[in-house]
């Protein structure tokens, strides 16, 4: 646990811009030890941007900055039915049926908020798997953002529509994957996790995941069943939710859109980003 000082000295540092010299001596000592790990040393970027990005994911303590890099490259390897030969095409039917989006603004903490809309996933047309790499495409969209970075993001699952041909898709070895991408192998904060709807055929799944997540992410787990339209709005404003969550931003098919029409324009950076990994 962080002392007082510790606390408000990683606040501080929180706060400064990329470039700043106070945060130089973090980059440094990080890329340092990066360049000593075998894991890394043939295919790592190790510009300050990059390297920045898990030193802000661990409050600036760079031992555990450096776990947080090497499990990342250590989970890409180890997952390439997810990450390997990654093409926006595989899961572009997906996003245009408007199974996810990005609100527009943050929250009140400055976290983006992320939607996913399990009954526009048809698990005939699409496995787990392809259904994760969306959830993929998207971190790597976002961490590239300093206030997400700083702030992290929450994630609204709309689980209407679920069923037993989902929970078919959502196997152990699956879960794993999902849950160490939360955890320990992916450089930005989950601030909360949402569900909305969720049906009795729900529970074994998240029954299957729990077990591999740490108490502070269940603890950021609420499960909220078909009352979601007043309890949601006691954690996000109203004027960032779509009307069909009880909000008076823009609806949720815009914001699908928006956000596909966004991953498709970032598609070359995507590439590039995937085969360097």
């Amino acid at each position: 646990m962080k002392s007082g000082e510790e606390a408000e000295s990683f606040v501080e540092l929180n706060d400064l811009p990329n470039d700043s010299h106070f945060l130089k001596p973090y980059i440094l000592k990080l890329r340092q030890k990066s360049e000593q790990e075998d894991l890394l040393r043939d295919h790592l970027d190790l510009s300050d941007q990059f390297l920045i990005r898990f030193l802000r994911a661990r409050d600036f303590d760079v031992d555990l900055s450096l776990k947080l890099l090497i499990n990342y490259h250590r989970w890409r390897k180890d997952c390439p039915e997810i990450s390997a030969n990654l093409h926006l095409s595989s899961v572009l039917g997906l996003l245009q049926n408007n199974y996810h989006g990005m609100l527009r603004s943050r929250d009140a903490s400055g976290s983006r908020v992320l939607i996913y809309r399990i009954g526009q996933w048809n698990p005939k047309d699409f496995t787990g798997y392809e259904v994760f790499r969306v959830s993929l495409i998207t971190s790597e969209l976002i961490v590239q953002e300093t206030e997400t970075q700083r702030n992290g993001l929450k994630a609204i699952f709309d689980l209407q529509g679920w069923c037993f041909a989902h929970a078919l898709q959502i196997n152990p070895s699956l879960a794993k994957r999902i849950s160490a991408v939360l955890t320990d192998s992916f450089p930005l904060k989950v601030r909360g996790i949402h569900l909305l709807n969720e049906p009795l055929l729900f529970h074994p799944v998240f029954t299957m995941i729990r077990p591999f997540l740490p108490d502070k992410i269940k603890q950021r787990v609420h499960m909220h069943g078909s009352s979601f339209p007043q309890s949601l709005c006691q954690h996000f404003p109203r004027s960032i939710l779509p009307p069909e969550y009880g909000g008076t931003g823009p609806g949720l098919e815009e914001v699908c859109q928006d956000w596909t029409q966004f991953i498709v324009q970032s598609e070359e950076g995507l590439q590039q980003l995937f085969s360097e990994t």
